[in-house]
């Protein structure tokens, strides 16, 4: 063992707060908190959960959780947004290290012990690991690919793995509690996307988010088409309504789907003029247009083949409309959000 090592060996345990921020999820919240309270971390630890305006009977069992637990405090969200609802549990916690929780989410029981050692090992501001999403049945399991390939929701480290390193965003996150508190903590006008934006403001102020594929945390994806292409248009609005607001940290990779989007529906007016000029009787070059909506569709059956080879012929139907769900949906809402239409977004997001 090295010196280093040693002596960080000999130090007590950082104090863990975790922070999870609920809303009506009566049938989530009792494994995500129990999660916690099952941790190998043997430093001190609280956990902190704000609570929404809930009509589910949430309080109620948080109540009860917290009468039979004195380790968890339930605190207030009158917001009830996500990053209100983070602010306020930080807040109200007082811990060094603050670990980000969903209420969707059990964390792996090393997750803590994981992620301390990390901070303390590279000096990181936050650090995050792997979304590993991961669905019951054909539908939600097709969902879950997409979600873990370069095609699905492009190539970010914590969707598709990778090496340990900085990067410019993690999912959920264990931060500095001096860090965070330094820049302001969440921006509540951000209803998604705000882990992007807290992390674009750690690494301006010089601080590092670090990635390791050792933090794990299961994601359940959403269960029907309807639900997925709801999340997926609110998510690309906020994204693109981020691109505008901050130029730069953009990636292409945002763009690709919005200039899919275009270009299909480009293409396929053009590919319909195209069709009525040949029932006018006139050259129906226009039918050309058609070649760019064929190209996409190719793209599509090319890209199931290639990623569920091994998930089953059901799951490979669904991902042929999976696909293009989370491409078209993300797409149309970055447009939206890029071209600022921020009461659309608000009304979307319930701001």
């Amino acid at each position: 063992m090295t010196d280093n090592a040693m002596s960080r060996a000999a130090q007590p345990l950082p104090g863990v707060s975790y922070v999870m921020p609920v809303l009506n999820e009566v049938t989530h919240v009792r494994a995500a908190v129990e999660s916690l309270l099952n941790q190998d971390y043997d430093g001190p630890f609280e956990v902190t959960v704000a609570l929404g305006p809930s009509i589910d009977g949430t309080a109620e069992l948080l109540a009860d959780m917290s009468a039979r637990d004195p380790r968890i405090h339930v605190v207030e969200n009158e917001i009830g947004s996500t990053p209100a609802g983070l602010n306020v549990a930080i807040n109200a916690s007082s811990m060094p290290i603050v670990i980000r929780v969903d209420a969707h989410s059990s964390l792996p029981h090393d997750y803590a012990r994981i992620a301390v050692e990390t901070i303390q090992r590279t000096g990181a501001a936050n650090v995050g690991g792997i979304m590993d999403a991961q669905g019951h049945g054909a539908f939600q399991r097709a969902v879950a690919r997409a979600y873990t390939t370069r095609v699905g929701l492009g190539g970010s480290s914590f969707h598709v793995g990778g090496e340990e390193g900085a990067v410019d965003t993690v999912y959920l996150g264990c931060f500095r509690r001096e860090a965070i508190e330094a820049v302001g903590l969440f921006d509540e006008g951000i209803k998604r996307g705000q882990d992007w934006e807290l992390n674009r403001r750690l690494r301006q102020a010089g601080e590092t988010v670090w990635f390791t594929p050792a933090l794990r945390v299961v994601y359940r994806p959403r269960p029907s088409v309807a639900r997925l292409a709801r999340q997926m248009l609110s998510t690309g609005m906020w994204r693109g309504e981020l691109a505008r607001r901050f130029r730069s940290g953009n990636g292409i990779r945002y763009f690709i789907p919005p200039l899919m989007v275009l270009g299909v529906a480009v293409g396929t007016l053009l590919g319909l003029i195209g069709i009525a000029q040949a029932i006018a009787g006139a050259p129906p070059w226009f039918l050309l247009g058609f070649a760019v909506p064929a190209v996409y569709a190719v793209f599509v059956v090319l890209a199931t083949i290639a990623a569920t080879r091994t998930d089953g012929v059901r799951v490979a139907l669904w991902f042929l409309l999976v696909l293009p769900c989370i491409h078209f949906s993300w797409g149309l809402g970055f447009l939206l959000g890029y071209l600022s239409l921020t009461d659309n977004i608000a009304s979307h997001t319930g701001r």
